[in-house]
């Protein structure tokens, strides 16, 4: 603390200090031309230091006693010079009491005492003498920062208004550095303050010129003006770089500072280094850790080596930030060894950034074995959950419990970034067990603190109900001021937040604002959820913009974009299907160790051999992907693709069905009904559990007809009634045949009807050709209707439906139902030949035979001749046999 001292001389005019304002504030209240009016009266008890009255009675040769003394003290001979100041100060001379106050307020000669020097400094200023003025600073200055003496604005005001009064001229700044926005007791006065720190700086006073710039700038006391505040800073600057040039080491760094992010000059780094750095050269220790701090960006190796320097004087911050240097991975190859040496001096030298570095380092460093752990464990093939390696090599890892030891030591001191780390590490379960309350603790006091990231943290706890009740509402005002901070992960949560609609309302152009944002603040995983967004919704689709942000996510390095490019072209969603492009993005996601890419990868090869590639299926069965396994059993079973082999196809059935494929255990469950119906039974029956329509069927059926096992009709009801109703033609048709028949239950042809209509009506065509032949004819106890059965089967025989041509063809030709019409029987039974329906084939060969005279040829022989009929291309001996029996009829017309 650098006081105000005084040369005496005997002939020293004295200065009358009474005067008409002075008796008025004696009196507790302010006189005219005193501006300070809030400004509480002289406190009981201190009146004695400004009444006034005569001025002390110093003899001319106690001035010469006091100007030796004042040598002796610039000589350093302060125990001679307290033997001389003792009697004087016994005698109450005030400017010896002034000098011994100095003494005992710097500590020179003497143990220093601020209490003492309060005593002493009061004592020399309750009589009017030379040093009234600058004893009244000295005095002030220990009032307003409370040193020795219990603070006091108000006497502060008071003694540095006297010493101001008394033509001390650096108490100008004081005084108005205190009216400027006021203390306890003493209103503010800005123009007041205004008028002393210009009178201060038009004589060049640095503190003065500083207060203008800082006043008249952004959020000052005063009106901003920029250019003027800009003038003052100038000067100020003009002022440190003289002594600056005279090699003060003090001047330098706060010419650094001018120039720093939030200086009065702006932000100018280069020049911040130079002055830094000529602070450093020029012996100030200080500097050394600033600028090689400042270096780090410009030229690493430089701050490095003044970091260094900084470090082996014992700068605690320059270890800490040495330490830091060597594990940041962007300054080269890391070097934990020499950066944990560093990290560990500074923190035995009681550093909590050191210990909440070096924590935060080995957390670091084991998050990353970790995943790298987890993903070896995915890439061996074993099938094992990717996390059980990592979580269980983790948990007995001494980085992470020297880490979280070295974090919860950070947590002790209110260190607000070690109790985000903290609530992070308890939120997730990578390195140990899960514990979302304790999570919340801490969290809850980082953001107490105002650590951003805590915050952020917070609001996404609330967001998920994770440690806390989900509230959207608390979790928005916790991210939007998380946002405030700086935070662009903030911005994120927040706007995929409003794009899910759950834990806040639904609003997709707030969320797409959110996110807008976050990408232009840098944050590679808005860009991703924003070009998702843009080509699979909510967001209006936007395939260039959201290829756009996917490409640039990605090649900033997110495996999670890479994959939704992946999967966007193998889908075709919200841009062209193109699995070339898709193969190249999942393999790329695979390649940067995303969980997921695998599973793509093998979705991607099953849809190849969708498209036919049959490599890619068979790739992506062995790959363990179950659709796939079911689709190349089903290419072995119909021979598509490859050449037709049952045993294949029951294999890779088999092993789709084992692994959870519902389709594949209905499949594999009918193909064993002929060989292992009890086993094929259990497949069924497991896939009809999973909800397997086709299985519910099959099962049903087997029941009704007892056909696989023992039948039970009401077991076989329970599973197709259920499905009809619902509208499954396929369940209707069973049903409806199964009445017609007595198949498992008593026959009721009006039951048979309701349901075989129910599945004519659900489009079903087999069961239109059914209802119509059994309408046609009157079979099976169902009242006949010729007119209805002609028209179902018609229509299912426009319809492609062989069976029912080839009823329509035999009747046709046979006239029992239908007026006989040869013609139109032989096209019916030909467009069912065609399709392959053996008994219109035979019937063609029946009728021409007949039409030959050989109408009592039995089936055996017709197959016979049409066997030797057929040889070679048997549709063109189709056409043949059609035509030779049109032929023959038209020769009968």
């Amino acid at each position: 603390m650098k006081k105000t001292a005084t040369t005496f001389r005997p002939h020293a005019p004295l200065r009358l200090t009474a005067s008409a304002a002075l008796l008025a504030l004696l009196a507790g209240c302010v006189a005219p031309g005193q501006p300070n009016d809030s400004t509480r009266g002289v406190p009981a008890g201190y009146t004695d230091w400004f009444n006034g009255g005569p001025q002390a009675d110093i003899e001319g040769e106690d001035w010469s006693r006091i100007s030796r003394i004042q040598e002796l003290v610039e000589a350093g001979q302060y125990d001679e010079a307290i033997e001389r100041l003792e009697p004087l100060v016994a005698r109450h001379i005030p400017p010896a009491e002034y000098e011994m106050a100095k003494l005992y307020d710097a500590g020179e000669g003497v143990e220093r005492d601020p209490a003492e020097a309060a005593r002493l400094y009061g004592r020399a200023i309750e009589l009017p003498s030379p040093i009234l003025g600058n004893a009244s600073l000295n005095l002030a200055e220990l009032y307003r920062e409370g040193d020795g003496v219990e603070r006091n604005d108000v006497l502060a005001y008071y003694l540095l208004d006297q010493a101001v009064g008394e033509g001390v001229e650096r108490a100008e700044p004081m005084l108005a550095e205190l009216l400027a926005e006021g203390g306890e007791g003493v209103g503010a006065d800005p123009e007041r303050a205004r008028q002393l720190h210009v009178r201060a700086a038009e004589r060049g006073d640095a503190q003065a010129l500083q207060a203008l710039a800082e006043a008249h700038g952004p959020g000052g006391w005063l009106p901003e003006a920029p250019e003027r505040a800009m003038d003052y800073a100038q000067r100020y600057a003009a002022t440190l770089e003289e002594k600056a040039a005279a090699g003060d080491t003090n001047a330098m760094r706060e010419l650094a500072g001018l120039h720093a992010p939030d200086g009065l000059l702006g932000d100018q780094p280069e020049r911040r280094r130079q002055w830094l750095v000529r602070a450093a050269e020029a012996g100030d220790e200080d500097a050394l850790g600033q600028a090689g701090r400042a270096m780090m960006e410009s030229d690493p190796q430089r701050g490095r080596e003044l970091l260094e320097a900084a470090a082996e004087r014992g700068d605690v911050d320059a270890m800490t930030q040495l330490g830091r240097f060597l594990l940041d991975p962007e300054q080269g190859p890391t070097q934990r060894g020499e950066a944990e040496r560093w990290l560990n001096r500074a923190i035995e030298a009681g550093s909590v950034d050191a210990m909440v570095a070096l924590g935060a380092a080995l957390i670091d460093d084991a998050g990353k074995r970790s995943r790298l752990m987890a993903q070896d464990t995915l890439d061996d093939g074993t099938g094992a959950p990717s996390t059980t390696l990592a979580d269980t090599a983790m948990s007995t890892s001494p980085d992470v419990r020297r880490g979280i030891e070295l974090l919860e030591r950070g947590a002790e001191q209110d260190d607000p970034l070690a109790l985000a780390y903290l609530g992070d590490i308890y939120l997730g379960d990578e390195l140990v067990p899960s514990q979302p309350y304790l999570a919340i603790e801490y969290l809850e006091r980082g953001h107490e603190l105002g650590h951003p990231w805590a915050t952020e943290q917070l609001g996404a706890a609330y967001l998920a109900g994770r440690g806390v009740p989900a509230d959207g509402r608390r979790a928005e005002e916790l991210l939007r001021e998380a946002i405030d901070q700086g935070q662009s992960g903030a911005l994120r949560l927040l706007g995929e937040a409003h794009l899910e609609g759950e834990a806040v309302p639904f609003h997709p152009s707030r969320g797409e604002e959110l996110l807008l944002a976050a990408v232009e603040a840098g944050d590679t995983s808005a860009m991703t959820t924003l070009g998702e967004a843009y080509l699979a919704g909510p967001l209006e689709e936007h395939p260039g913009r959201g290829l756009e942000l996917l490409e640039q996510a990605a090649q900033q390095g997110d495996a999670y974009a890479m994959v939704v490019l992946g999967r966007a072209y193998r889908d075709g969603q919200g841009l062209p299907r193109d699995l070339d492009a898709a193969s190249r993005w999942l393999t790329r996601a695979r390649d940067a160790g995303h969980a997921s890419a695998d599973e793509a990868l093998t979705g991607l090869n099953r849809d190849r051999g969708a498209q036919g590639d049959i490599g890619a299926l068979v790739e992506a069965a062995e790959d363990g992907h179950p659709g796939a396994m079911a689709d190349l059993g089903r290419a072995f079973l119909h021979g598509e693709g490859v050449e037709q082999n049952r045993e294949h196809a029951r294999a890779w059935l088999e092993r789709a069905a084992n692994a959870g494929h519902t389709g594949a255990r209905a499949e594999f469950g009918e193909m064993l009904l002929e060989s292992d119906p009890q086993r094929g039974m259990q497949f069924l029956q497991g896939a009809a559990d999973a909800g397997h329509e086709g299985a519910r069927l099959a099962l049903g059926r087997a029941y009704l007809t007892g056909e696989y096992g023992e039948a039970d009709a009401e077991q076989g009801l329970a599973y197709l009634r259920p499905a009809a109703e619902a509208g499954n033609p396929h369940a209707a048709q069973l049903l409806g045949q199964a009445y017609l028949e007595g198949n498992g239950v008593e026959a009721d042809p009006d039951q048979a009807e309701e349901w075989l209509t129910r599945a004519v009506e659900s489009g079903d065509l087999s069961s239109r050709a059914n209802l119509g032949r059994v309408l046609l004819r009157g079979e099976d106890g169902m009242p006949q209707d010729v007119e209805r059965g002609v028209a179902l089967l018609q229509e299912a025989a426009d319809q492609g439906h062989a069976g029912a041509q080839a009823t329509l063809g035999r009747e046709y030709l046979r006239g029992e139902q239908l007026e006989r019409n040869p013609r139109r029987g032989a096209d019916y039974l030909l467009q069912a030949a065609h399709q392959g329906h053996a008994s219109a084939r035979l019937a063609l060969a029946e009728a021409y035979l007949s039409a030959h005279g050989l109408e009592n040829a039995n089936r055996e022989q017709a197959l016979l001749w049409l066997d030797e009929v057929m040889e070679g291309d048997s549709d063109i001996a189709l056409e043949t046999l059609h035509d030779l029996l049109s032929d023959d009829i038209a020769a009968t017309e």
